[in-house]
């Protein structure tokens, strides 16, 4: 039997804005066919954020809270309230960074659970959050360092806190006399954050300042025990006193000095540069030595999949560590990893180890939005790489001492070819010739008379 057309085809009309293509009426009757197709609801759109204008008054406090403790609010409650118009664009920010960075359920109600937090202790609603006020988050077992990113990206976050090479310092310089410590800490300053007024001076990171301040502490504190409280008095005879004989110490004592004083003499504070005109020599040349065959095969037949596939990067290919946590996802493919300035050509046991934890990492992290391939608990919330401490923490030793035991093994294998060096791995050739100088040298020599084993091996053997 028949059912009778619901409406009558117009063909006509079908044909009036151009060319028909498909059979008439076919959509509707798909459509009737796939009923799931029909019911699929549609991506909701985005909706800008509501404007989210940080207040620029500060209301006093007439009683401040010298330390607060949120587990005992927790257990009382916290008071609401009265702004919602703040409290809702805080809400729609917490939804869009939570399907920006494909974070969970309950990450999410942690940041917003935390902003709730915050509002009730704020003593000025609409103001920026106190960065010291976040950290007091901790107690309540809220997530964070994704707050404070979130605050950052919404210019509400008032960083308050100390920096750490700012402890540090005061803690390495306590026991200087008291010019001397004005004199460094002006230095301090001047390198921390910078200067645009001539004589400009760049900033410097942390590190670069903690190895020059490592560097010239003997030098201070035997100039202070010698009686000298300021840096002022300083000769060239004092510092040749206490400057070793040769080799890196000497090296980088004189360098920490006189990247101390001389920024001190161009600034006026101090009247002469005493390192001025003095020769340093050469650093202490070291050689680079291989490790042990059970300490790589150990590493890499690891269970834990993150120190298996580091490994596999900086045994097979001698990756470096800064290669290894700015590699992306979409650097891997094909069998092959495409760096800056080369493509290497992954071996047999890389891409197992690769395969292995790129399924750990998507059961781990499904709905993380971090573009880079190596992933931790901290980094898994944002977008940012992983540290240098990570991954010597995660492979137990440092990422140098793999690298240089593989450079080590092609230098051997091509007869201390630097050229291959320099093709296989993109170092200079100063930096290749410092591994083909150690071929048939004695100790390398008497290493591999003693029966070391087979090695892994980057066309495939992996020592198994």
């Amino acid at each position: 039997m028949l059912r009778p057309r619901r409406h009558a085809l117009d063909l006509e009309g079908a044909n009036r804005h151009g060319q028909q293509l498909y059979f008439a009426d076919t959509e509707r009757r798909l459509q009737l066919l796939n009923p799931k197709s029909s019911r699929r609801r549609p991506q909701p759109v985005r909706q800008p954020l509501p404007p989210l204008v940080p207040a620029e008054h500060r209301q006093l406090a007439l009683f401040p809270a010298s330390g607060r403790d949120l587990r005992r609010g927790q257990e009382r409650g916290f008071a609401n309230v009265d702004a919602p118009e703040i409290a809702a664009a805080l809400k729609a920010a917490v939804d869009d960074y939570a399907q920006g960075h494909g974070l969970g359920y309950y990450t999410a109600w942690g940041l917003d659970r935390g902003l709730r937090v915050l509002l009730s202790i704020q003593e000025t609603p609409g103001a920026r959050f106190r960065a010291t006020d976040v950290l007091l988050l901790r107690d309540l077992f809220l997530p964070v360092r994704p707050l404070l990113s979130l605050l950052a990206q919404l210019d509400m976050l008032d960083d308050d806190r100390t920096p750490n090479i700012v402890v540090w310092f005061h803690e390495r310089t306590a026991g200087l006399p008291e010019p001397m410590l004005g004199e460094l800490a002006t230095w301090f300053e001047l390198k921390l954050s910078g200067s645009t007024t001539a004589p400009r001076a760049k900033a410097r990171p942390p590190r670069w300042i903690q190895r020059m301040v490592t560097n010239a502490l003997p030098a201070l504190h035997t100039w202070a025990d010698l009686g000298k409280d300021s840096l002022r008095s300083v000769t060239r005879a004092d510092v040749l006193a206490v400057l070793p004989d040769s080799g890196t110490p000497r090296v980088d004592m004189l360098q920490g000095l006189r990247h101390i004083l001389r920024p001190l003499k161009n600034r006026r504070i101090i009247f002469t540069d005493p390192t001025a005109r003095i020769f340093c020599g050469m650093p202490t040349p070291t050689v680079p030595l291989p490790i042990e065959v059970e300490a790589l095969r150990e590493v890499l037949h690891d269970q834990e999949v993150p120190r298996a596939a580091l490994a596999a990067l900086a045994v097979f290919h001698a990756l470096t560590s800064g290669q290894l946590r700015n590699l992306k996802t979409t650097d891997l493919r094909d069998g092959r990893l495409f760096l800056p300035g080369r493509t290497v050509l992954l071996a047999d046991p890389v891409r197992t180890r690769l395969a292995a934890y790129l399924n750990y990492r998507n059961h781990r992290w499904p709905r993380t939005a971090n573009p880079h391939l190596f992933v931790s608990q901290t980094t898994g919330c944002g977008v940012e790489p992983v540290s240098h401490v990570w991954i010597n923490d995660v492979l137990g030793m440092p990422t140098s001492r793999l690298r240089e035991d593989r450079l080590l093994h092609e230098a051997e294998a091509t007869g201390g070819d630097p050229r291959r060096i320099c093709d296989l791995f993109g170092l200079t050739v100063g930096a290749a010739l410092r591994y083909t100088s150690t071929v048939d040298q004695a100790s390398l020599v008497e290493y591999n008379l003693r029966g070391a084993g087979p090695r892994p091996d980057a066309r495939g053997d992996d020592g198994s």
